[in-house]
């Protein structure tokens, strides 16, 4: 089984590949994990890792700049139905689009955009950094949050944003955290799913996410 983590030039790949690595040692699950700019390699993997780090346009235009990866995570994510996860910016790319410097194109596979965090709290800095816990509306949590405690006594997760995901469907928004006013921290639907925080940072509980995550069974 092989899961790949995309290297299009964003994201923080070294800690990212170390905490998969990690995370499938201590679970066992026996994957091969891997950085890739290959599009084959995408069509091959058995699961689908997009980090991003910076502005939506920046990452959109670097994933777009590899040559047949965007063809390849269209086959491999959306046609074949193969688990995928997005990170950080990773995760704002499922968007129709997003708002950051200007209006650029996202992936479109989860419906909405990505827009400016607006604290009700003035007092509160942009972007948004530091350790939050999750809120989830649903009595069924998704099951990348499998045995992770959510709410105000939760586990925390590692933010730093300027941006969060507004979709259009309140059921793909599958977990927020509290900013001066709820800013979306996990979107999903099918065998999709999206973190904007950096679970390769988030120690004990960001290795419980990875470790459902490659796991998952859509």
């Amino acid at each position: 089984m092989k899961l790949v983590i995309i290297d299009y030039g964003s994201g923080n790949l070294h800690s990212a590949l170390k905490a998969f690595e990690l995370a499938n040692k201590k679970a066992g699950l026996g994957f091969d994990i891997s950085l890739t700019d290959k599009p084959e390699e995408v069509l091959s993997a058995d699961r689908i890792v997009l980090p991003g780090v910076g502005a939506f346009g920046d990452c959109a235009r670097g994933l777009n700049a590899v040559e047949g990866m965007n063809e390849a995570l269209e086959e491999a994510v959306i046609t074949d139905g193969k688990p995928f996860l997005g990170i950080c910016v990773g995760m704002q790319l499922l968007a129709d689009e997003g708002l950051e410097h200007g209006r650029h194109k996202g992936l479109g596979w989860i419906k909405g955009s990505v827009r400016q965090i607006e604290p009700d709290d003035v007092s509160l800095k942009i972007p948004h950094m530091g350790w939050n816990t999750l809120n989830v509306s649903s009595d069924n949590p998704h099951a990348i949050l499998k045995d992770i405690t959510t709410g105000k006594e939760g586990q925390h997760a590692y933010f730093v944003h300027s941006y969060h995901f507004v979709t259009e469907n309140e059921t793909e928004d599958l977990a927020d955290t509290e900013y001066g006013g709820r800013v979306t921290a996990i979107v999903g639907r099918d065998n999709i799913v999206g973190v904007q925080f950096h679970p390769e940072k988030s120690q004990k509980m960001g290795l419980k996410l990875i470790e459902n995550f490659i796991s998952w069974k859509p």
